[in-house]
């Protein structure tokens, strides 16, 4: 019997990989640069490489892995393995990577979207073991999310379902890489908040993080945000406020659709914490059906960098079981 699952969680800056036990016990992991910028090929046989190598570290022949699992950013067919669009990869357009990894491997390869991946690892092993209603949004460079109903994550007709990052929040606002405008995305991610206080400074407002850049604000990130709040910078606690407030208000309209009993937050940006979170849940207590917030508990994500690991590896072994099951049938 196969012992392994290999779980790979591709990232626009890092690949994260790891082999567990069917038990999920974690065997080996490791953590390589994409490399993106030379192109999808090199990605591709850097994760064929990158398993091969955690294989033979642990004496683990390819015979006893039970299947993989990969996080891929971006639009794509999970049933045929495509990836169709990443927009963190440069010519990373109609990819197919199951194909290309069963060159190298036996054993079966699955892919899915990164934050669905994620959502299955906080879902079956960090903040939402055992519900059947919830959602998780990441808060990075993007806003991404997924949903799980009645106890099934939604995919979709195109497998796209749970943009929510990209739920019009303004008629003409932010341009967004999707072609439209005024996307919750381009608020409350973290690139999203820096551009907020950087266009309160270009009106004239004054905050301590000018002096930590040194006027430099290509250097101004989101965690800088956090520290000047946390010192009471006004001008941060402001943009810290505005971005909890424009969260809730979009959180608000997922609970009156969707209904869960739970919203993880992860993402770099959820190292916010309270300081984000307290104004999105009174946002959502005041704008949303009573019933439904009253029901719902928004809480940050427990695994940080591990859920897409761990979270690609059971999705994997989930598709491959319902695939044994049609067989049998």
């Amino acid at each position: 019997m196969s012992k392994y699952m290999i779980g790979i969680d591709l990232g626009g800056t890092n690949i994260k990989s790891a082999v567990f036990d069917r038990e999920f016990n974690k065997i080996h992991e490791r953590s390589d640069l994409a490399e993106a910028d030379k192109g999808p090929l090199h990605v591709l046989n850097k994760m064929v490489k990158i398993s091969q190598e955690m294989m033979l570290s642990e004496g683990i022949h390819p015979d006893s892995v039970h299947c993989m699992g990969i996080g891929v950013p971006g639009l794509l067919n999970p049933a045929s393995g495509l990836s169709i669009f990443s927009p963190n990869f440069p010519g990373w357009e109609h990819i197919q990577v199951v194909d290309h990894m069963n060159k190298y491997f036996s054993f079966p390869v699955f892919i899915d979207n990164d934050v669905r991946v994620n959502l299955y690892g906080e879902w079956l092993f960090g903040a939402g073991i055992g519900y059947r209603n919830l959602v998780l949004i990441t808060l990075g460079t993007g806003l991404g999310s997924g949903i799980v109903s009645d106890g099934k994550v939604i995919y979709g007709t195109t497998s796209s379902a749970g943009e929510i990052g990209h739920m019009n929040m303004y008629r003409e606002g932010r341009p967004c890489r999707c072609g439209s405008s005024g996307c919750l995305g381009r608020y409350v991610s973290a690139i999203g908040m820096v551009r907020t206080l950087t266009d309160k400074l270009s009106e004239g407002r004054t905050s301590i993080i000018q002096d930590w850049v040194k006027g430099d604000q290509t250097q101004i990130t989101a965690h800088l945000i956090s520290n000047a709040y946390d010192l009471e910078d006004p001008l941060a606690v402001e943009v810290m406020h505005e971005t909890g407030e424009l969260l809730g208000f979009g959180l608000s309209n997922v609970i009156n659709l969707f209904n869960p009993e739970m919203i993880i937050v992860g993402g770099g940006m959820s190292a916010a914490g309270d300081r984000l979170l307290n104004t999105v849940r009174d946002t959502v207590q005041k704008h949303t059906l009573q019933l439904s917030s009253g029901a719902c508990t928004i809480k940050q994500a427990q695994l940080g960098g591990q859920a897409g690991m761990i979270g690609a590896a059971a999705y994997a072994g989930q598709r491959l079981s319902l695939k044994n099951d049609v067989r049998t049938e």
